[in-house]
């Protein structure tokens, strides 16, 4: 299996086995994150280049992931990328550089997959 795929499958049957417990605030953060991305005064291919950047100085590299998922199926190209992780690297500091060279190799597989 790939980078991508093995992501992608935790992902949704953690979801699952999240949701499924029903709790009232946890399900509300869920909806939360999915209004907070969608269309809206800013158009959704920025939002999601807005948490990339924000996910990459945050360290969070499932975030990362998820984000460079919906950037690359929203249509953002490797410079745009690219500059989102050049202003996070410049915020965050070199402590990002590991995560960026995760972020790298996944982008990579979501341009091969493609």
């Amino acid at each position: 299996m790939s980078l991508v795929q093995d992501f992608n499958d935790y992902r949704a049957k953690m979801n699952d086995k999240i949701l499924k417990e029903d709790n009232k605030v946890l399900k509300r953060l869920f909806n939360l994150d999915t209004n907070a991305f969608a269309e809206g005064e800013l158009d959704i291919k920025t939002k999601e280049i807005i948490g990339l950047a924000c996910s990459m100085v945050l360290r969070c590299d499932d975030c990362v992931r998820y984000h460079l998922g919906k950037c690359h199926e929203v249509g953002v190209t490797t410079k745009e990328v690219f500059e989102a992780f050049s202003i996070a690297n410049l915020i965050g500091g070199t402590i990002i550089i590991p995560h960026l060279r995760r972020a790298v190799e996944y982008w990579e597989e979501l341009q091969q997959e493609a």
